[in-house]
């Protein structure tokens, strides 16, 4: 049976249908995706299933024993509550099942026989199991960890920004692991490195979840099945992303097998209904009503099929464009020679040296606070650098920030897009449109162009702000995590007019499809100041940098592994401390004597080059002295490097 199950729901907003007969269910250990353009009905379907919204039509059955949580993009807490005491308030349940159960065990071992004792015990075994909740302290330490919230755990959640709140939140329910969860962008403010988390922890503990998500290759990792919100209807498709780009493909070549086999149909019936007398027969009335209905299924069909055919075209273009042009030829836009820059005590930048060319389409990536947004202050010249060069060139730059500032909410939209009048649009490729025309490829209907910014919801202002940047004449787009809020369906568009961008792409984001997708390069912030530049696809970098660390925690695992075995296997002894008499003289002669023979060598080396050395020894009396010499040197530098090691040892 079903844990939810959903037949023929129907909720209309005024004159608005958002969901339209439509089905749903959710079983044990399933992992369903939710997709679709903002505002075709996402949240109202979880708000549905969480009774605070309800229905028109139809009927709704949830499992009453099970409990289903949802992570707010709000969340709310308690005045003066810290961090820690939040997540912990979430697992009162789970710590009173936990002492109960230690209470009962003891109890257990003075009267085994007890049957009520014994199936209460199991009960909440299984209770605990299923909620992994046997070390929650260890848990807490973890996600506090992994959530980058270890170093805010005694601070007022209050105090936190939106995003930190979020992770909070999100911390207390998956330790908290409800029977049913529902998420609405859980990776909104999550770094690469804690979406992986993230992913291993639901995956590891088989969550049963209902999620919203702009992340592709978070669905794909996760979504046993992704279903479609399109003009009221839901759509399932099996698998994850990919899988659901293959299966709409087929379905748009079946939809396009449907329309044409229609469209005989109704050429068929045309000639039928040619014929003039016969056709107005009372008895064929219903044959003529049936055609008309043919022939308007036949008009409506190529619309919903070119919809489709364009979304899936916007999402399967290749995204390895190559540029022909010869770099030296480009606009330089900006150099940067090791530049260095603190904030506070922090050294976020360090001996950065790189250049920044016309139509160079770049991510910047990392963890959260590793400094991504400081390097984009210094592009926008609000922040300038401690030590090294920074130079700009003579451009334009557009900037994209979360913080919306070039939209003003008491302005129509209509006025964003026309403040001196008329109703046409420059873009910045310099075609002029109509601006419904140009905001209807924003998905926004006609009726938008009336409605005040501050109304709309926070996906709609980035769609309008998105919008708005392209009309702008520039030669360089900066984008501060430019995919929040927005949905897929808007990403596609966002990723059509970046690929067609003739200018430079400067990006800081998260989203991995999005990157690999655009960039060709990245900025990869290691944490300690550390900027690597990589020409790979963010997801292939990644893959290769948690290989890199698995084998470095192999390594240090068999070291350590070693090391114990050694100890376990030798007689003790007076540990060295430092090194002795003969070896601290050997350690610093060998540095003048290493000299030496690199001095050797080298005037060996040029003996053979010149005849009239050469001649006088012979040309195999030298080769054979720079043999000796050279193996001589190898020995030398490789004891100079064993005593160097066991100095560090001693120091460190």
């Amino acid at each position: 049976m079903a844990l939810i199950d959903l037949q023929n729901i129907s909720k209309q907003y005024d004159t608005k249908v958002i969901l339209k007969d439509a089905n749903f269910s959710l079983n044990t250990g399933q992992r369903v995706a939710v997709i679709g353009q903002n505002g075709q009905g996402k949240s109202t379907l979880m708000k549905i299933i969480m009774n605070s919204v309800e229905i028109d039509a139809g009927i709704k059955s949830i499992d009453k024993a099970i409990k289903i949580e949802m992570l707010d993009q709000q969340p709310k807490f308690a005045d003066n509550i810290t961090v820690k005491v939040a997540i912990e308030e979430q697992l009162t349940e789970l710590k009173v099942a936990k002492t109960e159960y230690d209470e009962i065990t003891i109890q257990v071992m003075d009267d085994y026989e007890n049957e009520s004792l014994l199936s209460r015990q199991a009960q909440l075994a299984t209770f605990l199991d299923f909620h992994n909740a046997w070390d929650l302290d260890n848990m807490v330490q973890r996600v506090l960890k992994e959530f980058h919230l270890k170093e805010y755990e005694n601070k007022p959640v209050a105090l936190l920004s939106g995003g930190e709140q979020r992770r909070v939140s999100l911390a207390g329910l998956l330790l908290k692991k409800p029977d049913v969860l529902l998420l609405d962008e859980p990776t909104n403010h999550l770094d690469v490195y804690m979406v992986e988390f993230l992913e291993q922890l639901l995956l590891k503990e088989n969550f049963t979840l209902l999620f919203i998500s702009h992340d592709r290759y978070f669905i794909d990792n996760i979504a046993t099945s992704v279903i479609e919100i399109d003009g009221g209807n839901l759509r399932k498709f099996h698998g994850g992303y990919s899988d659901y780009l293959t299966q709409k493909e087929e379905l748009l070549s079946n939809m396009q097998k449907d329309h044409d086999n229609l469209l005989r149909l109704v050429k068929r019936e045309a000639h039928w209904m040619q014929r003039g007398v016969t056709a107005r027969r009372k008895r064929n009335q219903r044959r003529k009503s049936e055609y008309f209905d043919l022939k308007k299924q036949a008009q409506s069909n190529p619309a919903q099929i070119n919809k489709m055919k364009v979304e899936l075209q916007r999402e399967q273009k290749s995204f390895n464009k190559t540029d022909g042009a010869i770099i030296n030829k480009k606009k330089m836009l900006f150099e940067l020679e090791e530049v260095e820059k603190s904030l506070g005590d922090k050294l976020l930048i360090k001996n950065f040296t790189s250049r920044i060319i016309q139509k160079d389409t770049i991510a910047i990536v990392g963890p959260n606070g590793s400094g991504k947004s400081t390097l984009l202050k210094i592009f926008m010249e609000k922040l300038s650098v401690d030590k090294g060069v920074f130079k700009r060139g003579e451009f334009k730059i557009g900037y994209f920030d979360q913080q919306r500032e070039m939209l003003d909410d008491s302005q129509s939209i209509m006025h964003t897009f026309c403040p001196n009048g008329g109703d046409r649009v420059e873009l910045n490729d310099g075609t002029n449109m109509h601006v419904y025309g140009y905001l209807k490829n924003f998905l926004f209907p006609r009726e938008y162009l009336d409605k005040k910014v501050g109304i709309l919801s926070g996906g709609e202002k980035n769609r309008v702000a998105l919008a708005l940047l392209f009309t702008k004449k520039m030669d360089c787009l900066i984008l501060d995590e430019p995919t929040n809020d927005l949905d897929i369906p808007t990403i596609n568009i966002l990723e059509e007019y970046l690929e067609n961008f003739q200018g430079a792409v400067i990006i800081v984001s998260h989203d991995r499809y999005f990157v690999d997708k655009i960039a060709k390069k990245l900025y990869v912030f290691k944490g300690d100041g550390t900027i690597m530049e990589s020409h790979q696809p963010y997801s292939e970098y990644l893959e290769i940098e948690k290989e890199i660390n698995d084998i470095s925690s192999f390594e240090k695992e068999l070291k350590t592994q070693a090391q114990d075995n050694v100890q376990a296997n030798t007689p003790k002894k007076k540990v060295q401390t430092k090194l002795g008499f003969n070896e601290k003289r050997e350690y610093d002669l060998l540095p003048e004597l290493i000299e030496n023979f690199e001095q050797q060598i080298e005037d060996l080396n040029n003996c053979l080059m010149d005849p009239k050395c050469y001649e006088i020894k012979g040309i195999v009396a030298v080769s054979q002295e720079l043999e000796l010499v050279e193996k001589e040197y190898e020995e030398k530098v490789e004891r100079f490097l064993e005593l160097e090691e066991l100095v560090e040892s001693f120091n460190s």
